[in-house]
């Protein structure tokens, strides 16, 4: 018998997402007669004990008996339960300095982590993930700043919203000018970002009908890494050589800035590559943009705007480009409003736990619980038995500090 617990979120603040949702529960006990769960207590969780308890699902405060302890952010190093294997977001397979001691305490304590952002297909492809929900969260949180800098309309925040239904409801709501809104990324977050645009009726243009013509109605176009980005050496983009070597290539973003009015920022950005734009570039008379949803919220990274996350509590500032410094939000005409809160997919954590939940079930849990032939458990298993794995042996370093 293998025993799954799914664990109460202790990080600070709580997150209410959970692995998977009282039904997913109930859907594992049905699949696999070896496995039992047990659903930790949790007074914050966005589906309740008692969801769990009505599908006859294990509730109670001891984990210490469960094989696997599954959460979502990352688990207080005084909460670890040593010899266990963990499922979480470690962020730590960039090095991020402030969680070294996490990683060095699952190693001290022999803990097996396993963490979702490696779980990964042959071509790398990521196999769970909460970007959907990031892009479509905060496409409409930019659309909602830009209503209430410009007095257009107020929607209903997304964490006040049920579910993801409930949204959309919201957004249908949104009546906007002739704006012009790009959007970069062409990944998970962007395709959510889209499907924000798409239910406001907002209409999609190729990034050249973008530039060069006017629209009597809000339109927004969506930009890969090729549409502004050119070699310094000339020739063709090359994906794979952006990929790998973006130090190679000029970043061209500032044409469409002078363009738009709104900007979703959903692409991945690699510190090697070249910033979108700069300081000096929303300082001169071109520069349209004044409203960022900074989706990817890379603090100091492509976008000078963004110098700190904000909160789903306090979800904007200020960025005034003539002193580099953040106002109160909605304070100057001469100013940036920045959305860039760090945590999107929490604003509809039911939502966006059934998807991720779903991904987990039909994706991870045969090569889990039966037989991992494609590897995929074991190229996304960080440590185990007190070490690091092959894979990611390259945190040694990291590790000893």
């Amino acid at each position: 018998m293998i025993t799954i617990g799914l664990i109460r979120e202790g990080k600070v603040p709580p997150d209410k997402r959970v692995t998977f949702t009282p039904l997913q529960a109930e859907e594992i006990l049905q699949r696999y007669p070896n496995v039992r769960v047990i659903c930790q207590t949790s007074p914050i969780r966005c589906f309740q004990d008692d969801e769990y308890r009505a599908l006859d699902v294990l509730v109670q405060e001891d984990m210490s008996d469960c094989d696997i302890l599954m959460g979502i952010k990352e688990v207080p190093i005084s909460q670890l339960i040593p010899n266990k294997t963990y499922f979480f977001f470690s962020h730590t397979i960039k090095k991020q300095p402030y969680n070294r001691g996490l990683l060095k305490a699952i190693l001290e304590k022999k803990i097996r982590l396993i963490d979702y952002e490696a779980l990964k297909d042959f071509q790398g492809n990521r196999l769970v993930a909460f970007g959907r929900y990031a892009g479509l969260v905060g496409a409409y949180n930019g659309l909602l700043t830009y209503g209430k800098r410009h007095h257009l309309f107020d929607l209903k925040r997304a964490g006040d919203c049920f579910d993801v239904n409930q949204l959309k409801l919201e957004i249908r709501k949104v009546k906007l000018p002739a704006i012009k809104i790009v959007l970069t990324g062409a990944g998970r977050v962007a395709k959510g970002a889209m499907e924000t645009l798409d239910t406001a009726g907002i209409q999609k243009v190729s990034p050249q009908d973008y530039l060069t013509k006017t629209f009597s109605e809000p339109v927004y176009t969506q930009l890969s890494s090729a549409d502004f980005h050119t070699r310094k050496e000339g020739g063709h983009f090359n994906r794979e050589e952006f990929h790998q070597h973006p130090e190679r290539y000029a970043c061209h973003f500032v044409e469409f800035a002078r363009h738009s009015d709104l900007f979703l920022a959903g692409a991945f950005w690699n510190p090697k590559a070249p910033v979108l734009f700069t300081r000096a570039d929303m300082l001169q008379p071109g520069f349209r943009i004044r409203v960022i949803a900074d989706i990817t919220c890379d603090i100091n990274g492509s976008i000078p705007s963004t110098k700190k996350p904000s909160t789903i509590a306090d979800p904007w500032y200020d960025y005034d480009p003539a002193t580099d410094s953040t106002q109160p939000p909605f304070t100057g005409d001469h100013q940036v409003t920045v959305m860039a809160i760090d945590n999107l997919p929490c604003e509809l954590p039911r939502s966006a736990s059934e998807e991720f939940g779903r991904d987990m079930l039909d994706r991870i849990m045969k090569p889990l619980l039966e037989e991992d032939h494609d590897q995929i458990i074991a190229r996304a298993t960080i440590a185990e038995h007190g070490q690091l794995t092959p894979h990611f042996s390259y945190l040694q370093d990291y590790v000893n500090g």
